[in-house]
């Protein structure tokens, strides 16, 4: 029997390698062909170059991760630019699996989709009750838009008069931080945790060559700002979870506890703290504060994650920094930088 095709948009990145090594290490997906496309399998933001993925490979499912990402600096200099570009992305993905039959697609979204002025913690119920934080209000938008399209597309199977259990499935994940090998470790552009560590090995190999018994490394801001943490491993087995098992067309978050928040200072000592041990050599944090620290927390609720998952096991950061920092040391001549 053919096995049931599995189209990983973005799969070249981050959250799609975690897949990747999730689906390889574990038996439970054996009957699924996994296809990873990354940017040189086709431009997504073309309908003509998607209809093309979409007719060469035929999936049966779909994990749309692909997107226009940044850090914060990135957002603040190109918020339009973020948003035609993912918009342009996730419309033509989306309408191209129900052109093509796909059962289920399940697309990534991100915490940064829910509202700036808001109480926390957020949960899945309040992704639209207001505007987004002004520093990336593009990515958030589009990102926002999947769910309406998840719930336009829900509303056309039924009116076509298709039942639950015979009707595709459009729905979306919303991780919180995430981090792990693989990542996007630019300098410039990268996310905190991925740019963190990237800086640290800087710094432990420059003292290193000068001889110094001591590295430094900078954090911009203050490093109050707090967030959760999902290790990438982590959120590749909940997706996939949720593409075998999770029926509803709402948003589910997929995040460690509230409880598990930490600061960017602590983070970034987690980080310092792997390289010493890496590198042998001790670390100091320094903060420069001319840097915007951006949005304050983004404190998100797991509620609805634990009433189907009570028993799932997340890394711990301090673990999943150590294997992010060792693998980052030991492909840093492939690695995104």
């Amino acid at each position: 029997m053919a096995k049931e095709i599995v189209l990983v948009t973005g799969g070249t990145g981050l959250v799609g390698k975690a897949i990747e090594f999730v689906a390889n290490s574990s038996s439970d997906y054996g009957h699924l062909q996994f296809v990873f496309l990354g940017s040189a399998d086709g431009d997504l933001s073309d309908l003509s170059a998607t209809k093309a993925i979409f007719e060469k490979h035929r999936p049966t499912y779909v994990i749309h991760l692909a997107a226009l990402v940044g850090g914060l600096f990135a957002n603040l200099a190109k918020n339009l630019d973020f948003f035609r570009k993912n918009m342009a992305i996730n419309d033509n993905v989306l309408s191209m699996a129900h052109e093509f039959g796909v059962k289920k697609v399940v697309s990534c979204l991100s915490t940064c989709i829910f509202p700036d002025k808001t109480t926390y913690p957020i949960d899945e119920s309040m992704v639209h009750l207001g505007p987004p934080h002004d520093s990336n209000f593009g990515y958030s938008y589009a990102k926002r838009m999947i769910d309406v399209m998840n719930k336009g597309y829900r509303d056309m199977y039924k009116n076509k008069g298709l039942k639950d259990d015979e009707a595709p499935i459009f729905t979306s994940v919303v991780p919180t931080n995430v981090y792990g090998p693989h990542d996007n470790f630019n300098l410039k552009d990268g996310h905190v945790i991925p740019g963190l560590v990237h800086k640290a090995y800087k710094a432990m190999k420059d003292a290193q060559d000068a001889g110094r018994t001591e590295a430094t490394l900078t954090l911009y801001g203050t490093g109050k700002p707090r967030r959760q943490f999902i290790y990438s491993r982590d959120l590749a087995q909940l997706i996939l979870w949720v593409l075998t098992n999770y029926r509803e067309a709402e948003p589910i978050i997929l995040s460690v506890g509230e409880e598990e928040e930490i600061s960017i200072a602590d983070a970034g000592q987690a980080i310092v703290d792997s390289f010493s041990r890496l590198f042998g050599l001790k670390f100091n944090i320094d903060y420069d504060t001319s840097f915007s620290d951006g949005q304050f927390k983004k404190t998100a609720s797991n509620k609805k994650l634990r009433k189907y998952r009570p028993d799932f096991q997340f890394t711990s950061f301090d673990k999943g920094i150590d294997e992010t920092a060792t693998w980052f040391k030991e492909n840093y001549s492939t690695a995104r930088t």
